[in-house]
Formats: C-alpha cells, sequence, structure tokens
C-alpha cells in the first residue's frame, strides 16, 4: 500500500479527496492535517510515501510547507490540489519537484489518473537498479488513466518525440519555426514538420506566417 498524508483546511474538501484517494487501489490514507503545520508533525510521526497538499491554508500554507520539506530533504513525494492557476504559481511550485499538480475544481478521474501514474513510477523504479533512457522517458511522458498515446498517434509518430516537441514550445514561449524547433529538440527538419502539422491538425498548435521582404513566407508556430 501507498501510504497518503491529506493536509487540506477545508473540511468538506477533505472527506471528498480521502474518498477519492482511498477508492483507489494500492492507496490509503493514514492522516490529515489541516495546515502544513499540523502535516508537518504528521510527517516526522508517520513517514507517508506521499502528501497531498492544498497551497492556500492558514498558520502554514503549502508552498511554506513545501519549502521546508526540501530544506529538510525529507523523503517524500508531493502532489498539489490548488485552486492557483497563475503561471508564476506553477512555475515556483514545480521547481521544488513536485510530482503533479491537480487544479481545483477537478474529478475523480484526474485525481485516479495522478495517483495511477505516480503508482506505476514507483513500481518501475523499485523493479530495476538501472533504467535506459527510452525506459525513463516512457515514465516521465506517459498518460495514466486512459489510452496509451502511441496508439491514438497517426503511423510512424512517437509520443515521447511529440511531448518533447511541446515542451519546447512551452519553454521557448514564442512563435518557432519548423528549423528552430527541430534544433532545439535535436531532430530532422523533415521529421518535426511532420509532428508540427499533426499539432496543427488537431488544434494544439497554431500558425503564425511572417512575409520577409524576400522570399517565401515562414510559418512559425506556437501551441495555441
Amino acid at each position: 500500500m501507498i501510504n497518503v498524508l491529506l493536509i487540506e483546511d477545508d473540511l468538506m474538501v477533505q472527506e471528498v479527496n480521502k474518498e477519492f484517494i482511498n477508492k483507489v487501489e494500492g492507496f490509503q490514507v493514514i492522516g490529515i492535517a489541516g495546515n502544513g503545520k499540523e502535516g508537518m508533525e504528521l510527517i516526522h510521526r508517520l513517514s507517508p510515501d506521499l502528501i497531498i497538499i492544498d497551497l492556500y491554508m492558514p498558520l502554514m500554507g503549502g508552498l511554506e510547507t513545501l519549502h521546508l520539506l526540501r530544506q529538510k530533504n525529507l523523503q517524500v513525494d508531493v502532489i498539489i490540489i490548488t485552486a492557483a492557476s497563475d503561471i508564476e504559481t506553477v512555475r515556483h511550485v514545480m521547481k521544488h519537484g513536485v510530482f503533479d499538480y491537480i487544479m481545483k475544481p477537478f474529478k475523480f478521474e484526474r485525481m485516479k489518473q495522478a495517483l495511477e501514474h505516480y503508482q506505476s513510477v514507483q513500481n518501475r523504479l523499485r523493479e530495476k537498479g538501472r533504467i535506459s533512457q527510452e525506459e525513463l522517458d516512457s515514465l516521465l511522458f506517459q498518460k495514466a488513466g486512459g489510452p496509451d498515446e502511441a496508439e491514438l498517434l497517426p503511423k510512424g509518430l512517437n509520443a515521447v518525440t511529440l511531448q518533447k516537441i511541446v515542451l519546447y514550445l512551452r519553454e521557448t514561449n514564442k512563435p518557432l519555426s519548423a528549423e528552430e524547433v527541430a534544433e532545439g529538440v535535436g531532430a530532422a527538419r523533415v521529421t518535426v514538420r511532420r509532428y508540427l502539422d499533426y499539432l496543427e491538425k488537431s488544434g494544439k498548435v497554431k500558425i503564425d506566417i511572417q512575409y520577409g521582404v524576400i522570399g517565401r513566407p515562414i510559418n512559425r508556430y506556437a501551441l495555441a
């Protein structure tokens, strides 16, 4: 069993989240805290595998608790559940190595997806003394709780390569040509163009056509 500590100040949300977590096979809630201060005390006493924590709470919020966890080098994984959707908060939290970030309101399926992904990663890491790049990519980019993304892609497209391109576009945060994307992800331009065409047809990227003084217009791609 994976032991979970839930840190949430809203009593009704506590009960809903506890029910969601206990419904997923292999997980059990072993403690509930109403703020980060209580949460830290329970972490030392119960040694949970996973913490599911809100950000906005009295006495000690989620961000302060997360800082303290990393400062003390406590070996526990963290999933954030919060209404915060601003980019600065998301970026700040991700820098502290959280496993997942779930925005309120959410449905049971999203919680189940996060927990099953976590369970899958932990099981695979326990099985192996060493891991290949391909296996690591599969773990990092897998989509739990639904069909394998590779099964949904057109023939010849790879889910890991697709994810690398999407992440590069997100990190760069400006329209890029196929050549620039290819250079950024370390792939051939003709290959990258096929992925960009797929993303454009599926509505995930938009094309910004730029006209120069001389020559043909250049298609630049950005996340929609």
